[in-house]
């Protein structure tokens, strides 16, 4: 977005707090932000240049200035400059309100209020205000102003929760820490007198790194990410903290993240932009004919009539009438490419998003949202889209986690989940403390509860105690908790409602209301969880005294820390969880383990030792760790639905027959993305193999991507023939792929998809990516997302369509040639950032094989008949000109031609919009996705044989009846003016050097009456008059957009699609 105000790129930052004047000398950026494009100065030139680099704005100024040559032009200046002003105007209004309501975003956000420590007091300052070194304070709720290092908070130990939607879509919270030694400075007295300096690395846009070292007092100390705030995360369960400003504005993560706003433009007008050039040598051969034809005639013909027709003044030769009759011609016959084609086109890309904004079955009625086209320029475009790249969270989720199943000591309950007509939900009246909004629909859990089940007691206690979930009490009885992870807080949620109600916890404690009984548990020790252990585990001293591990993960990591005396168990456990798996529920296997006091004690001392190892603490602990979760006793498992959005897996489904590929790329662990992608049917069982890179290294990565391409390519040898994967030929590619046999997905984590983003490896792993029918891109940041969508807009040059309903889809949101936001629960950031959007994913279907698709047909044919339209009614002037001495008069009247046009034009969108209406309905596209190809189409406008047979024929039907008319009647029966001509030209032939004059406004092939006419000038009053009122606004829009993959193919005209496909290759 912006950039940091040193003139040299920093390699490393130094910040003191609390000294402006130390850190101003470095020339960081301030806390001011801008998105917008213009100002009120530059404004008008910076628009003016890029409106007038588009093809056709500047060939209608080259016209403009033609037409202001008096010598050349037969047509009124006005009938070119008027709408090209409107245009320009029109445009120019349209970009001055979008840049508007910019810098109307950017001020609210530049104004926001924040405390900040000046002078040893607190003050409000706006947050544009805020400069690097500054200390601010932050109260519960509250946005982070910029990139800060948590100095203290209000929670014991410098503790602060914050929510971090905006940089990586996840609404669950995550724990900061301060460093110990800034943990104590609580009040502004202390802070005011805090000079420590902070030297750590320069902006960058890795959201989950932060390398740095805190010097005060002469002692040094280590910062991570764990000790940092980002901007745009929001302080949640912390009454204060203060925290010291690291980056600022531009130089912000966030800000570093975020993509800039390009200019879209649709494979129509790419390819306009094109023929226009093309369009433009055609018309200019015409005029050499034309001129070189006026320059015989005149030195022919021409030199018989210069007693009542001299030379212009300034012409002294045929050459140079020539010259001026081609200018003149390239002005007459301009209407090869009129500007009306663009306004049409606009006016219709128009009523194309009218029909999304009034498309009924787009309309959530729950949310009262119907679907928005934030743009006219791309509709045709959504009929071409073949990759779209997704969110997970809020986008194919509700981001709503259920207890849907569990197994208990063998017994599977949750099998009556989903309800029938005539069932109820459990009744758990019997709870005062029950979650209203919890439902489940097997009576018989809660009645083994009742009854005193001992295994099901001792389940939901586990469920109750092993967590890191905060409890909040915001009235008697009324419990919020604040869930780390939406999994973790579907199950100690459930747990509350079956009796076993975690009520509070303290650093050493948690207390838990059993079956009504409060009980406090000693907390011992947390054994968190991490993406290579996969489990979590607490030990806790019940009020007995007993030491108990409870214990919870997946099974594959679980099952094999078992006691052997569980076989049987486990064997009855596996197939309830691969029957939940199945169902694409996400499930964990809970066991606990009682521990002797005596070994608990040694333990417990090797585990502070390693704690306070200098080095490989990690490894120390995950031994130990390791250690005492052996040998556990099986409780059961968990199965919780991540409710998808309704729809979603039939969408999918849907959009892969109509051959487009979805890619996911979401912030969420690896975990949850996979278990998300079996459950909308991205995944299945059915699948050859599903490759998972999580190389740390660029090694590592080459090596897995390698081994991926390597069992890809075994059962395809024969048909790659030997073509190696190494050599980057992008022209090779596709062919290669198509021939992979077997089904293939691809799981890659963020930190491998920072190296396989790299320059030497990018191709390597599109290839791979390719190949797989399905691709799942894990724990990336915002930024990763719009590399992936550019890295497919580079090499495959295929359409692209993001989707996403969070800040962190912004940038991949417009990377991608179609953007499209869902107003979800994220806020609206991805919508302001969007083309289109809607409510719900399952729009998209419509979106893409109704609406694209329909406004791809209705584009490709108005533009097929507008073409032979004008190519004809040129071409008739064209013929004109052998008729009327090559000098550039206008073959028809422009007011009776008007009349015409208007009336042909309405008349056929008319008959046309009715009879498409009629023929064609949106339960075609979506009963037969796959029988409507369209893609690739764009790139073959105008190639139709049949159009350019029908423009010849029209010209040829319009020409030979006359020329043969004409002739015959030259010769059977000549006039007077015939007869002078013949019995002349001998004479004047034999004027050696005469030159013959130029006209422009009348011509021998005209009867007797005509010369009065002219004369008079009348005609050309009406000419002017009637051109002017003629002449259509222009639109600059509609040559924005319109880049089609080279290569694609059409269908075959024997099927139905194929003919529909084939009428589409404008």
């Amino acid at each position: 977005m912006g950039v940091t105000g040193c003139c040299v790129a920093e390699e490393e930052r130094r910040v003191r707090a609390n000294a402006r004047e130390y850190n101003e000398k470095f020339q960081y950026a301030s806390n001011c932000i801008k998105t917008s494009k213009y100002n009120i100065v530059t404004f008008l030139p910076v628009n003016l240049f890029e409106q007038f680099q588009e093809v056709a704005n500047t060939y209608f100024l080259f016209l403009l200035i033609l037409q202001l040559i008096p010598q050349i032009s037969s047509l009124s200046w006005f009938t070119t400059i008027v709408p090209l002003v409107l245009v320009l105007t029109i445009t120019a209004v349209k970009d001055a309100t979008d840049d508007y309501f910019r810098h109307k975003s950017d001020n609210q956000v530049n104004n926001r209020q924040s405390q900040v420590l000046i002078g040893g007091v607190l003050r409000q300052e706006q947050w544009m205000n805020v400069r690097v070194g500054d200390i601010i304070k932050l109260e519960n709720n509250q946005f982070v102003a910029a990139d800060l290092l948590l100095l203290s908070s209000s929670e014991p130990h410098g503790l602060c929760y914050i929510e971090t939607a905006e940089l990586d879509g996840e609404t669950n919270m995550k724990v900061r820490q301060a460093i110990p030694v800034t943990a104590e400075l609580g009040d502004t007295s202390k802070l005011a007198r805090f000079d420590g300096e902070v030297i750590c690395e320069p902006p960058n846009n890795k959201l989950d790194k932060f390398g740095g070292t805190l010097y005060w007092k002469e002692n040094k100390y280590p910062l991570s990410n764990q000790n940092m705030l980002l901007r745009g995360c929001v302080l949640r369960n912390t009454e204060w903290c203060f925290g010291l400003v690291i980056f600022a504005g531009p130089d912000t993560k966030l800000m570093q993240n975020s993509g800039r706003t390009k200019f879209k433009r649709t494979s129509i007008d790419r390819l306009m932009n094109t023929l226009v050039l093309w369009i433009f040598g055609f018309l200019v051969c015409m005029g050499v004919i034309l001129a070189i034809g006026n320059a015989i005639w005149e030195h022919e013909v021409g030199i018989c009539f210069q007693i009542y027709l001299p030379w212009d003044e300034g012409v002294h030769s045929a050459f140079f009438s020539g010259f001026l009759s081609f200018w003149s011609y390239i002005i007459i016959l301009n209407t090869v490419v009129p500007i009306s084609l663009y306004v049409s086109v606009e006016v219709i890309r128009l009523g194309h998003s009218y029909f999304i904004n009034w498309d009924k079955k787009m309309y959530c009625a729950k949310r009262q949202t119907p679907a928005e086209a934030r743009t006219t320029t791309l509709n045709e475009e959504l009929g071409q889209v073949e990759y779209i790249f997704s969110d997970k969270t809020g986008t194919l989720t509700q981001n709503i986690m259920v207890f849907s199943k569990c197994s208990v000591n063998g017994h599977s309950y949750g099998e009556r989940q989903l309800p029938e007509p005539g069932w109820e939900p459990v009744n758990f009246s019997f709870n005062p403390l029950a979650d209203p909004r919890f439902q489940f629909w097997d009576p018989s859990l809660l009645e083994a509860v009742k009854l005193g089940d001992l295994h099901v007691h001792e389940f939901f206690r586990l469920l109750s105690l092993c967590h890191t979930v905060m409890s909040e009490e915001k009235s008697e009885g009324e419990l919020l908790y604040k869930a780390q992870s939406p999994d973790e807080g579907a199950l100690v949620t459930a747990a509350r409602n079956f009796g076993f109600v975690f009520r509070s916890r303290t650093p050493k404690t948690i207390t838990v209301h059993e079956l009504g009984q409060a009980i406090t548990y000693q907390l011992l020790a947390i054994l968190d969880f991490n993406n290579i252990r996969k489990r979590m585990s607490v030990i806790v001293r019940s009020p007995e005294g007993k030491i108990r591990l409870y214990c919870k993960g997946a099974d594959t990591i679980l099952l094999e820390r078992l006691h052997p005396v569980n076989q049987d168990l486990t064997s009855i456990t596996t197939d309830h969880l691969n029957e939940y798996a199945g169902e694409g529920l996400r499930t964990l296997v809970l066991a606990y383990k009682d521990l002797e006091e005596s070994y608990y004690k040694d333990w417990s001392e090797r585990l502070h030792r390693a704690g306070s190892a200098p080095e490989a603490r990690e490894d120390h602990l995950a031994r130990l760790y390791d250690e005492v979760e052996h040998d556990m006793m099986l409780l059961g498992a968990t199965a919780i639905e991540d409710k998808l959005q309704q729809g979603v897996p039939e969408t999918i489904a849907i959009l892969t027959l109509a051959n487009i590929k979805i890619w996911v790329l979401t912030g969420d662990k690896q975990e949850t993305a996979v278990n998300i992608g079996y459950s909308c049917k991205m995944l299945t069982d059915d699948m050859t193999e599903v490759f998972v890179v999580t190389g740390h290294t660029v090694l590592e990565v080459r090596e897995e991507l390698r081994k991926a391409r390597e069992k890809m390519m075994d059962a395809s040898r024969s048909v790659c023939n030997g073509f190696s994967y190494q050599e980057k030929l992008p022209s090779k590619l596709t062919s290669v792929l198509e021939a992979i046999a077997g089904e293939y997905a691809l799981v890659i984590n963020g930190h491998s998809l920072a190296h396989a983003l790299e320059a030497d490896m990018e191709v390597e792993f599109l290839e791979t990516a390719c190949a797989c029918k399905a691709v799942i891109c894990c724990r990336v940041t915002p930024l990763q997302k719009a590399q992936v969508v550019e890295l497919v807009k580079k090499y495959k040059k295929a359409v692209t369509l993001a989707i996403g309903d969070g800040a962190n889809d912004v940038s991949m949101i417009k990377t991608a040639h179609i953007g499209v936001g869902i107003s979800g629960q994220e806020g609206i950031q991805a919508v302001l950032a969007s083309d289109y959007s809607f409510s719900q994913f399952k729009f998209l279907q419509r979106l893409l094989l109704v609406h694209g698709r329909w406004s791809y047909l209705r584009m490709c044919k108005f533009l097929c008949y507008f073409f032979y339209k004008n190519f004809a009614f040129t071409m008739v002037h064209f013929w004109f000109g052998f008729f009327c001495g090559f000098s550039a008069q206008i073959g028809l009247d422009t007011g009776f031609w008007t009349a015409i046009n208007h009336f042909f034009i309405w008349g056929s969108l008319a008959a046309y919009f009715a009879i498409l209406f009629t023929m064609h309905s949106d339960g075609l596209f979506r009963v037969f996705p796959n029988q409507f190809r369209f893609v690739g189409n764009a790139q073959n406008t105008l190639a139709q044989p049949t159009v350019w047979l029908t423009i010849a024929l029209t010209t040829v039907v319009c020409i030979m009846p006359v020329v043969a008319f004409r002739f015959l009647k030259l010769d059977l029966k000549p006039e007077l003016s015939d007869t002078v001509r013949q019995k002349t030209q001998h004479r004047c032939m034999r004027r050696a050097g005469h030159v013959g004059s130029r006209r422009s406004g009348y011509a021998f092939s005209h009867q007797e009456g005509f010369g009065e006419l002219i004369m008079s000038g009348k005609n050309m009053r009406l000419s002017s008059l009637a051109l002017s009122s003629f002449a259509p606004r222009p639109s600059t829009s509609w040559i924005e957009t319109l880049r089609k993959k080279k290569g694609c193919e059409g269908s075959s005209v024997g099927s139905p699609s194929g003919a529909a496909s084939k009428t589409l290759k404008v």
